[in-house]
């Protein structure tokens, strides 16, 4: 678990605070030597009631090659950063808004 909190400013929803506060549950299952499948959640504690954002939700798959991991995952959220990610995800999973991502990370 990840307590978090973050400023955002200016907030679209007015009875929103700029102050706001989630808890991050995740977890990672390894599905073989070189396979992994991850799950995110967020679990914004002060959102408005009549807020338009969501809690995000993340599954993703990696792959390690040795040198190269890779990450594909789907999630209701666009954003990447903190502020977007916990406090602005518009998808609904419900809905069948879900968003693909893709990352490559190389070690040297």
């Amino acid at each position: 678990m990840a307590p978090t909190f973050f400023q955002d400013n200016p907030v679209l929803d007015a009875n929103q605070d700029n102050a706001q506060y989630a808890l991050g549950i995740g977890s990672r299952y390894k599905l073989g030597k070189r396979w992994s499948l991850n799950a995110d959640y967020g679990w914004h504690l002060n959102r408005s009631t009549t807020s338009p954002f969501k809690n995000p939700l993340s599954i993703g798959i990696d792959l390690e090659t040795g040198g190269h991991v890779f990450q594909m995952h789907f999630t209701n959220s666009q954003a990447m950063n903190t502020n977007g990610f916990l406090g602005q995800a518009t998808g609904d999973w419900n809905d069948g808004d879900i968003y693909f991502g893709f990352n490559l990370s190389r070690v040297f």
